[in-house]
């Protein structure tokens, strides 16, 4: 049986945030292009889709200037709970995120799982997703943080 944690990012942070701001900045273009992606990133949303089997197309500018086109599928939505999204271009990948009020602070349980463990450690290698998957994190929180937030 295949061992997806070796072949997974996994990544849990605590947000003090309910699960409803936290959806809310998950779905809506114009807040998820202000954090989504690694320390220096933007983002162009061309479609967000935020249902099951719809599209969410969009391309993050790095900060030297590159530009990474993205397409996802979302294969799973349950509202204020969890959203899985497939990606559609190379690498292969899905991304898991988990959703658990706590009171007034939520948990987020955070999982690339890529579709082989040389696509991971490439992702890693080339990329730097494991610091990027920490980064985006970071980049919500501070989101969340900002006294206008939403």
């Amino acid at each position: 049986m295949d061992d997806i944690s070796k072949r997974s990012l996994k990544m849990t942070r605590k947000y003090n945030a309910s699960a409803e701001l936290l959806w809310k900045v998950l779905i809506t273009p114009e807040y998820i292009g202000e954090w989504w992606g690694p320390h220096g990133f933007t983002n162009t949303i061309h479609k967000m889709d935020v249902r099951e089997g719809g599209k969410w197309e969009f391309i993050m500018h790095g900060p030297d200037g590159t530009d990474y086109e993205n397409e996802y599928v979302y294969s799973t939505i349950i509202p204020f709970k969890k959203i899985v999204l497939d990606h559609l271009k190379t690498p292969k990948f899905s991304i898991v995120i988990s959703i658990h009020e706590e009171g007034e602070q939520t948990t987020v349980e955070w999982c690339n799982i890529f579709d082989s463990i040389p696509t991971k450690e490439e992702a890693v290698r080339a990329f730097k997703a494991d610091v990027g998957l920490e980064q985006n994190l970071q980049r919500l929180a501070d989101h969340l943080n900002k006294p206008e937030k939403v």
